[in-house]
């Protein structure tokens, strides 16, 4: 199990770059309702930005949200592992313990 690299070209050079990629899995809550939404990203500051903007049709009725979890990850198979997790009954439990 092997992070996810990406190749990107540089403009002045010849040679290519090489970018380590990092898994985040968060969890937002709604500041109006009883609602906690875990999800995984690797980009947490634009997909926060997309739920609260309302461009997400699963949290779209609850914005705002507050950021109340963040936990990062090499690679996307242990993100997407403890994001189950969170997901799971006794994952929301610690969730819910956190507000």
């Amino acid at each position: 199990r092997f992070p996810l690299l990406v190749l990107k070209p540089r403009i002045t050079t010849r040679f290519f770059v090489l970018y380590l990629i990092m898994f985040f899995v968060y969890a937002i809550s709604s500041s109006i309702r009883k609602y906690i939404y875990v999800g995984l990203t690797s980009n947490l500051d634009e997909r926060i930005h997309r739920h609260n903007s309302g461009y997400e049709k699963t949290t779209k009725p609850y914005t705002p949200f507050d950021l109340i979890y963040v936990k990062q990850f090499e690679t996307r198979i242990e993100a997407r592992q403890h994001e189950k997790y969170l997901k799971s009954t006794s994952g929301k439990r610690i969730l819910y313990s956190l507000l």
